[in-house]
């Protein structure tokens, strides 16, 4: 018996790697079609070009693509529109697009909801539970494991946007040094991300490699700027694109933008400072005032229960 079921998942295995290999007869897809004249610059086409590996996966692949594709719309829809999640995406420098990324949500969701499958039968087994409830708790560990994910990303996109912050100033202030000694907009800008290391300045070299291949600075800026939405870079960049147009001396406009985002750091730091004390009170009145009042008040109740 034991040698039959091998035999037959070898047999199920290779008869799946066949197909696999066979050629599809449906009609390609356009990015398939369009790959072959992108191939030199497009990593996405020299992956759809390159043959499948051999096995079972490409096969389960291509047919559950449809259910996958209509549950990640389905699961867009509820969440909200695809902007949302595309500027995340790009404010935590991530290299998923939207519907990776959803796929990534729906894995999460089924891994939640394969757990909350085990709760409900552990649960089941120790007492008796209502099917409603075992049903609710699934549906609730799948949301949970959904909105983990959601979290995650929303989380390091707001890290990366407070280095993005911190940054800002002192990125300003080397600009403003570099048209100070005579450079150009974009000669200090490629010396700064040369020079300097962070999330700015790989910003910058991008803006750099961007104007190089022959996009205007400013709109390059500018697209920068509203794909990060990031409040003071936003303003900085309208200042910036408003002296070029207008011809203003760049060196005054950035260190009027760097000030600026000085201040508006202190500014944040006091905000943050005046969180941190609320929250510090706290401990302060649930713990450590009820053991002082404790050890203050059970003495004198000790020594009139003993009656001295």
């Amino acid at each position: 018996m034991a040698w039959a079921m091998v035999a037959g998942i070898g047999l199920g295995f290779g008869l799946w790697c066949l197909v696999s290999l066979a050629p599809r007869m449906s009609r390609p897809r356009l990015a398939r079609r369009v790959a072959p004249y992108l191939i030199d610059i497009s990593p996405f086409a020299r992956e759809s070009l390159s043959p499948p590996p051999p096995g079972p996966l490409p096969v389960i692949g291509l047919l559950l693509e449809p259910i996958a594709s209509r549950a990640r719309r389905a699961l867009g829809n509820v969440l909200g529109g695809t902007d949302t999640l595309n500027r995340r995406l790009r404010q935590a420098n991530s290299a998923l697009t939207a519907d990776a990324f959803r796929s990534q949500q729906l894995a999460w969701g089924i891994g939640g909801a394969v757990l909350g499958v085990g709760v409900a039968i552990v649960a089941a087994r120790a007492q008796s539970v209502p099917a409603i409830a075992q049903i609710a708790a699934i549906v609730v560990f799948a949301a949970a494991g959904i909105a983990a994910r959601d979290y995650l990303l929303h989380r390091a996109a707001r890290a990366r946007v407070g280095r993005l912050a911190d940054e800002l100033p002192v990125v300003l202030e080397f600009l403003t040094l570099s048209l100070s000694a005579g450079e150009g907009i974009l000669d200090a800008l490629r010396r700064v991300s040369r020079v300097s290391s962070g999330e700015l300045s790989a910003e910058l070299a991008r803006v750099v490699g961007s104007v190089n291949t022959g996009l205007p600075l400013g709109e390059t800026l500018s697209g920068l700027a509203r794909d990060l939405d990031f409040p003071a870079l936003t303003r900085c960049v309208e200042q910036l694109v408003g002296a070029l147009e207008r011809g203003t001396p760049l060196a005054e406009v950035l260190r009027a933008q760097a000030q600026d985002s000085r201040d508006d750091a202190k500014r944040d730091l006091l905000e943050l400072a005046g969180k941190k004390e609320v929250a510090m009170l706290f401990p302060l009145v649930f713990l450590i005032l009820p053991v002082t009042i404790a050890f203050a008040v059970y003495p004198g109740i000790f020594v009139l229960q003993v009656g001295f």
